[in-house]
């Protein structure tokens, strides 16, 4: 299950960023390069956990971006992106997010109340983005249906879970300065 990932995720190079061994991967850095199957297979195993009962797919910039365009391609349900950049549009939501690595706004727009959505993400570590964005749509009125995110590092879903919010993970990983450990693939120990 979830092979082309996987396989991805064994061979990601490893990074050292002071003492934090970071993993460069398609998904979550886009490059060296995205491919179509592991697109396909992501997208295809987050209709399998969500279905396609949501009005919209909502994602983050950069690399939730192109898991939401290949969900919507397979589904046909529109998708609004998270930006970091302020449009000033009627109704936009501004909140505040704080990662392991990042602080900063993020800006909601094309949410509408009464929708039900379908959140995707790349990666949750600490969970710093999905605790301000979750609450937010909440406020701007949308029913949250599901929450997926393709590579869980950290506890940042343990976090989430503890915040009344339940998030799917295709892969729960480990990244030491050897590489990539695969700990769990969609609720499957290894």
């Amino acid at each position: 299950m979830l092979e082309v990932l996987q396989e991805s995720l064994r061979k990601a190079p490893i990074v050292i960023r002071g003492e934090y061994p970071y993993f460069i991967h398609p998904i979550s850095d886009g490059v060296p390069s995205l491919e179509p199957e592991l697109l396909d297979e992501i997208a295809e195993h987050m209709i399998n956990i969500a279905g396609t009962d949501y009005d919209r797919i909502v994602s983050i910039e950069a690399m939730g971006i192109p898991l939401a365009t290949a969900l919507s391609l397979k589904t046909g349900v529109p998708v609004s992106i998270v930006r970091k950049r302020q449009y000033g549009l009627e109704g936009e939501m501004i909140l505040s997010q704080s990662t392991g690595y990042s602080k900063g706004e993020l800006f909601i727009n094309g949410v509408n109340k009464g929708e039900k959505v379908l959140v995707v993400d790349d990666v949750i570590s600490t969970g710093g983005t999905l605790k301000a964005l979750l609450p937010a749509l909440e406020k701007m009125g949308a029913q949250i249906t599901n929450v997926i995110v393709v590579i869980s590092r950290g506890d940042g879903a343990a976090k989430m879970r503890d915040m009344g919010y339940e998030v799917d993970t295709l892969v729960k990983i480990d990244v030491d300065h050897d590489g990539v450990s695969i700990l769990e693939v969609a609720g499957e120990q290894q």
